[in-house]
């Protein structure tokens, strides 16, 4: 950080009155290309995020703890938490350990996991990388090594092959897209590309 010298009292004080402006607002620049995203937000409710070291974001443009969450226009509430993020040469958002959780109105519950990824607010999406899990509330579990989420809308996929369990047993397949219908609140999860499953009939049915 450069150093401010300051020839006079008075400029030594417009000097301090000027930083105390510029560094939160740089943090909070920081920060609403990761958060605030919600094309429903109350500007009368509290910000989606906390326990952020403006300090630290003002040295190195990291955040720690961010949270963002919104609901899309079907009323599915979305929102995804990491460790820390900061931004990128292509001006997206390095994250480490992302998770995210959809709170669909049929009442379901999808989460994803991910030990790191990345924030593009351009497209509205998030890539969660490095050993991602996917769970539903309906018995789901299925590994892959990357996927790609939306952030606005309830859609994700897999960008290679995929491992998982659920109601009908155990199955593989070369790529998963979850989706939804607006007009019953339902989610869907789509296999494709060499689908293979081991059936178990002792498994509680859907």
């Amino acid at each position: 950080m450069a150093r401010l010298v300051a020839r006079s009292a008075k400029s030594y004080s417009r000097a301090v009155a000027w930083l105390k402006v510029i560094l939160p607002l740089s943090a909070m620049g920081i920060l609403s290309t990761l958060f605030l995203l919600s094309r429903n937000h109350d500007p009368n409710a509290e910000l989606p995020y906390s326990n952020i070291d403006l300090r630290d974001a003002a040295r190195s443009e990291r955040v720690t703890k961010p949270t963002f969450s919104g609901t899309n226009e079907t009323g599915d509430l979305i929102a995804f938490t990491a460790d820390s993020a900061r931004p990128d040469a292509d001006h997206r958002q390095e994250a480490e350990n992302v998770a995210s959780e959809i709170n669909l109105t049929s009442g379901e519950t999808i989460n994803f996991i991910g030990d790191h990824g990345i924030i593009d607010q351009s497209i509205d999406t998030a890539t969660l990388l490095g050993g991602v899990v996917i769970t539903s509330s309906t018995g789901y579990r299925i590994r892959t090594e990357a996927l790609d989420s939306g952030m606005r809308e309830v859609h994700a996929e897999s960008k290679g092959p995929i491992k998982g369990d659920g109601p009908p047993g155990t199955f593989s397949a070369g790529r998963m897209v979850l989706t939804s219908d607006p007009a019953t609140g339902d989610a869907y999860l789509v296999f494709t590309e060499g689908v293979k499953l081991v059936y178990d009939p002792d498994k509680p049915q859907e």
